[in-house]
């Protein structure tokens, strides 16, 4: 069974164990997949947005010290997954610039995207990344 999205945002207190994962303590949201598709939106053409830049806008948003990782990654994964989103969610990359292997036809798929928006992407492996990837990273502020 593959958890799904929460339907609305939550706060919740980080739990104790939690607070180095998370690598906050207080407060945290729990994002929903509109609250995420807004930020995905706003990310232009020809730029990019890791899913750590993501979950900063979130926070700030929010005002709360941290977003939850794996709900965000949910949430992404949801939008990628919509056709009804109509939204450029392959502008989204991992924070070190490696591509995210579940979005709609895995790697190779979300490398199609980003070149035919002019990226370049290099493989190796099984992995790839888009080259030079912090020179178009977007302010999300």
């Amino acid at each position: 069974m593959v958890a799904q999205p929460l339907a609305k945002d939550e706060i919740v207190p980080i739990e104790k164990h939690r607070e180095k994962a998370i690598g906050a303590s207080g407060r945290m949201l729990l994002p929903s997949p509109k609250t995420v598709a807004k930020v995905v939106a706003k990310i232009p053409r020809r730029q990019l947005a890791t899913i750590d830049l993501i979950r900063k806008n979130l926070a700030q948003q929010f005002k709360v010290d941290a977003t939850c990782p794996f709900n965000t990654k949910l949430c992404l994964r949801a939008i990628s997954n919509d056709p009804a989103a109509k939204l450029a969610y392959w502008r989204v990359i991992r924070d070190n610039g490696d591509l995210i292997k579940y979005f709609p036809g895995g790697i190779a798929g979300h490398a199609k995207l980003l070149k035919q928006e002019g990226f370049s992407v290099e493989k190796k492996g099984e992995m790839a990344k888009v080259k030079d990837f912090r020179t178009s990273l977007v302010s999300l502020n």
